[in-house]
């Protein structure tokens, strides 16, 4: 029997209730199940004239060692919900709740367990909060990190897609002044392999990884700057000579063009924005990030919670549908691999 993929619910008072439950009236329930507060989907699918029932799971059930995944999860007449919940009728939309952080985070551990455990082929994240996983004193920034402790993961990577770009990026979510200090052989060699690994994952046999530079014109031959000369290159050069197929430094401002048009299978990006920047250019409705290096397939939407359209009915679940679809695909992949 083919596994199902799990969605997490992300924060309740964002969007996430919202496009799962537009992206299940419109595609259907079969093969999957969300993570979370089975009333919080419940309004979600009324809110969008949905007659789709919600069958509860308890999470104390389903997270036992060896326990078996409900039926109606490979069905679609209705909904499963592993229950994770409940959460306060008082959480409003639109506002930064630590109730609502704990309840994302609790269907994060859960998805995971869940994956770790080979119940599930996949998870798909809806968007959380990070001020909302403050104020449930969750010790973690964002989905990246939680991954990688409660899987024990060392080296990760953050890889995003967009139509035919892929990004990956060197530092995370660090400072601008912080993540230039990360660019290090070290660092660079380990995201060489995770741009290798990412590609593979998606059925890419002999990805062609290109390096971004980390200054203007990638440093014009040491006038706007030095680490392409005494770092990236080197770094590069290494990598050649294990025989992957690296090259670059390539200036920044027009390597995402080239790749976009198929010269490249996956750009590396030296620091968050200069990758998201050209991910995001042409809107986040098909955007779709993936944490790369983990023992699990992870997948999620490429945008936040929008709080300020939550609760409007309002918000598109393309970037959901996409993440499903890369899911599938990296599930189907990693079973005939």
């Amino acid at each position: 029997m083919t596994l199902p993929i799990a969605i997490t619910m992300g924060d309740a008072a964002g969007i996430g209730p919202e496009i799962i439950a537009k992206y299940v009236e419109a595609e259907g329930s079969s093969g999957l199940f969300v993570i979370g507060d089975p009333r919080v989907m419940q309004r979600a699918l009324l809110a969008i004239g949905s007659r789709r029932g919600i069958v509860p799971w308890r999470g104390d059930e389903a997270l036992k060692p060896g326990a078996k995944i409900l039926p109606n999860a490979h069905s679609d007449s209705s909904l499963a919900v592993l229950d994770v919940g409940p959460l306060a009728d008082d959480v409003a939309p639109g506002r930064v709740d630590g109730r609502a952080g704990k309840l994302a985070h609790a269907a994060i551990i859960g998805a995971i367990d869940l994956a770790m455990a080979g119940t599930i082929a996949a998870l798909v994240t809806a968007p959380i909060h990070k001020e909302a996983l403050k104020a449930a004193g969750i010790p973690f920034p964002g989905h990246t990190e939680i991954l990688a402790d409660r899987t024990g993961t060392r080296d990760f990577g953050m890889m995003l897609i967009e139509g035919p770009l892929r990004v990956i990026l060197v530092s995370i979510h660090v400072s601008l002044r912080e993540a230039l200090d990360k660019v290090t052989a070290e660092s660079l060699a380990r995201t060489f392999k995770l741009a290798e690994e990412g590609c593979r994952a998606l059925g890419i046999a002999n990805p062609r990884i290109a390096v971004a530079g980390l200054n203007p014109h990638a440093g014009e031959g040491g006038l706007f700057g030095r680490e392409e000369i005494e770092i990236i290159g080197p770094a590069i050069a290494r990598a050649q000579a294990l025989g992957m197929a690296v090259s670059g430094p390539y200036p920044p401002d027009t390597i995402f063009m080239r790749a976009r048009r198929g010269e490249f299978d996956i750009v590396v990006a030296q620091y968050h924005d200069q990758g998201l920047i050209p991910i995001k250019l042409n809107g986040i409705e098909k955007g779709v990030n993936i944490t790369v290096g983990l023992p699990i397939i992870r997948t999620s939407v490429d945008h936040g919670t929008a709080f300020d359209i939550a609760g409007k009915g309002i918000a598109d679940p393309s970037s959901l549908a996409e993440a499903v679809l890369v899911a599938r695909q990296m599930a189907t992949a990693r079973k005939e691999g």
